[in-house]
């Protein structure tokens, strides 16, 4: 994995004051531990604000600073933690880090766990402080079994260290925090598919309201943070919202710096952490060196498998929430994939129909049955054995697994590629559609079968 700040045409140091999450990074790649952490400043902003803030000052920081959510969903981290109760009776509560990076083409995650596994201990240490939360759990996927090593270490030197446990720096406030490795569903990405994970229940996601931050693990106020977002708290609180709003490009609506990543058969394929509104295009080639000799870009998705596919043309979009939705589709996690155009998109997009119909929890109809037929009708077009009709079926599941339509997200993005990838290359689905014979029967969805 590459771990770069700037490619060759911008090559600029990393430091604190631009690259708050990977200024620490080692050359070597190896992790840093807490004595090489504290000598670069690490726990300096959990000492100044358990000094000066009140945990709702803390709050009403990030809410300032317009943090927001990095694990995709994108929703304001102070929005979502001024949602838990101000009843001070209500004094058991959990903070959870959603560390079940499971989406395809994404390990940011993993990256900061693995290499600077105290900066998201101390981030949760803040965000504990903030929102009165005597425990927390870091929810790992199973198999980044060098993370869940990592993270228990440092858990163990900052317990020894008296900044985990009781009465912590002196104020009377006591946090134990725990890694939990889950058993690898993709599923539990989804906040509350999560908690029931933890409890020990079937991941399935729960009806909401309540919301965790009212009901969430074991029935108290929780709140769920992906990795990403808590390791950007001490930044933000130790230099102040002003310095965290400069860090992102002009035209950006977004705020600070994101982990953005290119993978497929590009030159450099890596990861970055780069300003907000950076332009998609000097990702791919200033940073990932554009495509590998003897290979063209086809499309693109823009962050993670769950999105959808973008063209050569739209690179000029800027990367953020809102400049990607200029383009059509969700920015996601900020780790594209470049597909080149040796790649089949009904091949390709059968892969990824039958990993999300794998790692659906079955609860809900359109779901549990909507992806597994649409994985049957692509390994017939892929084999040349398509009916007619069946791209039009194809569309009818698009919109009726669309946003809104399921008990949660896991369809809607499951099934935005295939559309675009319709939209895009329908050609490459019309040629796996056999010749009409004489008495065919064939089965269409048609817009008001599925409530268009």
């Amino acid at each position: 994995m590459t771990i770069t700040s700037f490619g060759p045409a911008n090559r600029i140091a990393r430091t604190a004051e631009t690259h708050p999450l990977t200024w620490r990074l080692r050359d070597d790649g190896e992790p840093v531990w807490l004595e090489e952490y504290q000598a670069k400043d690490g726990y300096a902003a959990a000492r100044k604000v358990f000094a000066e803030q009140s945990p709702d000052e803390i709050v009403q920081s990030v809410k300032d600073s317009g943090l927001k959510g990095r694990g995709g969903a994108g929703f304001p981290t102070g929005v979502k933690w001024g949602l838990m109760p101000k009843d001070e009776s209500m004094n058991i509560r959990y903070l959870l880090c959603n560390a079940d990076e499971m989406e395809p083409n994404t390990w940011k995650d993993r990256m900061l766990m693995e290499q600077l596994p105290h900066l998201l201990v101390e981030g949760m240490l803040i965000s504990a402080r903030a929102l009165k939360a005597y425990r927390g759990y870091i929810f790992l996927r199973g198999e980044y079994v060098t993370a869940a090593k990592h993270l228990n270490r440092a858990v163990a030197e900052a317990k020894a260290a008296g900044l985990l446990g009781k009465n912590i720096l002196g104020t009377g406030f006591d946090f134990e925090l725990f890694v939990h490795t889950g058993a690898g569903r993709y599923i539990c990405g989804e906040e509350t598919a999560l908690i029931n994970s933890l409890e020990g229940r079937r991941a399935n996601p729960r009806s909401k309201p309540p919301f965790p931050a009212a009901v969430g693990v074991w029935g108290k106020p929780t709140c769920v943070n992906n990795v990403e977002t808590l390791c950007n708290v001490p930044a933000i609180v130790g230099n102040g919202n002003d310095w965290y709003k400069s860090l992102a490009r002009e035209g950006s609506e977004d705020h600070g710096t994101k982990l953005m990543g290119f993978s497929g058969k590009v030159k450099n394929p890596g990861l970055w952490e780069l300003p907000f509104g950076v332009q998609a295009r000097e990702l791919f080639e200033d940073y990932a060196g554009g495509m590998r000799d003897g290979f063209k870009l086809k499309c693109w998705q823009p962050g993670g498998a769950g999105t959808g596919f973008l063209l050569p043309e739209h690179l000029d979009a800027q990367m953020y929430a809102g400049g990607i939705a200029k383009v059509g589709t969700r920015m996601g996690t900020g780790l594209a994939m470049a597909v080149d155009d040796k790649v089949n998109m009904v091949s390709l997009l059968r892969n990824m129909e039958e990993f999300f119909a794998q790692e659906s929890c079955g609860f809900c109809t359109p779901c549990r049955d909507g992806l597994p037929w649409s994985v049957k009708i692509l390994r017939a077009i892929e084999k040349g054995q398509g009916q007619p009709g069946d791209i039009e079926t194809l569309l009818g599941l698009v919109n009726f697994l669309g946003p809104g339509k399921t008990f949660c997200a896991h369809a809607p993005g499951a099934i935005e590629p295939l559309g675009s990838a319709i939209k895009y290359f329908r050609p490459e689905f019309e040629a796996g559609i056999a010749p009409a014979t004489s008495g065919s029967l064939t089965q269409v969805i048609s817009p008001t079968m599925v409530g268009a």
